[in-house]
């Protein structure tokens, strides 16, 4: 399988609407998949972040830093956390934590 059937083929199962390149050099030519990821939401708040994350946005392998029983249950994301980490007053990692 052409590596331009092999890409419409992979994005027919992943549910994705791509044209098939009509040539090798088409298919080059083509955008990155990088540069269609969209940019991360920046968010003025905790109250209108935790409306979408209600316990908060950490990074992948963040731990609450807290006496009590640590969040656990928060969104894992890198970009959104880094878009976000001026919302972290403890800087344990996670911005915006709430149980």
């Amino acid at each position: 399988m052409s590596p331009a059937r092999h890409l419409v083929a992979l994005a027919a199962v992943a549910g994705l609407c791509l044209a098939a390149p009509a040539t090798a050099a088409a298919a080059d030519s083509a955008p990155s998949a990088s540069a269609s990821v969209a940019k991360a939401k920046t968010y003025k708040n905790c109250t209108a972040l935790n409306k979408v994350y209600p316990h908060g946005v950490g990074k992948p392998h963040a731990r609450d830093k807290t006496s009590g029983t640590p969040v656990t249950n928060f969104k894992r994301s890198k970009a959104l956390y880094q878009a976000n980490t001026k919302s972290d007053r403890d800087k344990d990692g996670i911005a915006c934590e709430k149980k």
